[in-house]
């Protein structure tokens, strides 16, 4: 399942980021911490919907549920096969 976070976490990083030197894990608030706003939350949901081939409900795509790339990762799993 890193491979999942992991593939989560770089695009963050690659998309988000504006500044190269700093430093997000896992466990780093996303949407609470200003990295992702709303309109960027539906990009990362489209990759993701993309990626692993699957419908996130919008009543699920929820800021709390996008706020770490551990809480998206636990959102995926509920949909992937």
């Amino acid at each position: 399942m890193e491979e999942m976070k992991d593939v989560i976490l770089e695009y963050v990083i690659e998309e988000y980021l504006e500044d190269e030197d700093e430093e997000i894990t896992y466990d780093t608030p996303l949407i609470s911490g200003g990295i992702v706003d709303s309109f960027s939350m539906v990009s990362l949901k489209r990759f993701l919907e993309a990626k692993y081939k699957i419908s996130i409900p919008d009543e699920k795509a929820s800021p709390e549920a996008f706020d770490s790339v551990n809480k998206i990762t636990e959102l995926v799993k509920e949909f992937v096969g």
